[in-house]
């Protein structure tokens, strides 16, 4: 194990993060990074301070030749678990990670926006401001829906495919080679601020969606066709909004899973694994429900509202799955 990884291995089992390994050594974060990441190595009275305050050895820091601690045993099964992964590896990876996760947002952003055509033709005809009969403006509406979520599904489904080859980064243990970690670090750390510029603003543009329709309501009461037309504005602002979150996430997402990190840890990786059937089970039966409600009571503009309490609703299934198999 050479030194970068002992550091890295060392801080994270005394629970520091990099800042705090920093603060301690008097030196700055990105100093840490470069050091975990082989870019470049501590002078000795780093070492030694290194050595004072985990408590080991600089022999054990400084000799690749010792993988373990005193009086420590290594699993024998770690290193044949693990998948290695290559810098060539790594760097396709990333790259089909930024490109599937625009597709991926195209395709939620297209869903999101699906109904959007329907409701607005209803609230027009309401208006009286086209003349279209009912059945008319439900057709239209209705085709455009399904082309647009047809699209949505052929995106994700083309996407996944193109990414099988990846799929185990995201579920098995992995090790990368030399560099690797370095590499990624170095690009995660120039990517931050675009993630938290795009995160945020994803965001807040979800939370401030539902003003158009407190608007209509204060402008014109409780006029249907306004509120329609309101409800069409939130889905186009909710649909921008996330899109930036679903793409800045797939991307951070993809540096999180080469350096196992945030949702990839190991543990989490068991965990979804066991997850998964509950997963599909779950989701499968919330497309359901959502079709089955909307096509029966017409009410687009209303039954959007089914995902994110799917969303909120996943989250508690998933932790009575993990209590139950606790039990």
């Amino acid at each position: 194990m050479i030194l970068a990884d002992k550091i890295t291995e060392l801080r994270k089992k005394n629970g520091w993060s990099q800042e705090e390994l920093a603060e301690k050594l008097d030196v700055s974060r990105q100093s840490i990074s470069k050091w975990e990441g082989a870019q470049s190595v501590p002078d000795m009275n780093r070492i030694l301070k290194m050595s004072e305050i985990f408590g080991v050895s600089t022999d054990y820091l400084l000799k690749d030749t010792i993988d373990s601690l005193p009086g420590e045993v290594l699993p024998e099964s770690d290193a044949g678990n693990a998948r290695a992964v290559s810098m060539e590896e790594a760097a396709s990876f990333l790259a089909h990670r930024e490109k599937a996760s625009g597709r991926v947002a195209i395709g939620v952003m297209m869903c999101i926006l699906s109904p959007v055509l329907l409701i607005v033709l209803a609230s027009l005809r309401e208006g009286s401001l086209i003349a279209l009969s009912e059945a008319a403006v439900t057709g239209i509406g209705l085709i455009v829906l399904l082309m647009l979520v047809g699209g949505a599904v052929a995106l994700f489904i083309t996407t996944g495919l193109q990414g099988q080859r990846f799929e185990y980064l995201e579920k098995e243990e992995i090790d990368t080679e030399y560099g690797v970690n370095g590499m990624v670090r170095e690009r995660q750390e120039r990517y931050r601020h675009t993630y938290s510029v795009q995160l945020v603003t994803g965001i807040v543009l979800c939370v401030v969606s539902a003003i158009p329709i407190f608007i209509a309501l204060i402008a014109f009461g409780e006029n249907n066709a306004a509120v329609s037309a309101a409800v069409a504005v939130l889905l186009v602002v909710v649909a921008v909004g996330v899109f930036l979150i679903v793409r800045t996430c797939m991307v951070w997402g993809g540096y999180q899973a080469l350096l196992q990190e945030g949702d990839y840890t190991v543990e989490r990786k068991q965990d979804e694994q066991k997850n998964a059937l509950v997963a599909e089970i779950y989701w499968g039966l919330a497309v359901a429900i959502y079709l089955a409600v909307s096509f029966l009571t017409n009410a687009w503009e209303k039954t959007w509202i089914v995902w994110p309490v799917a969303g909120v609703g996943y989250g508690v299934v998933i932790a009575v799955a993990r209590v139950l198999r606790k039990k």
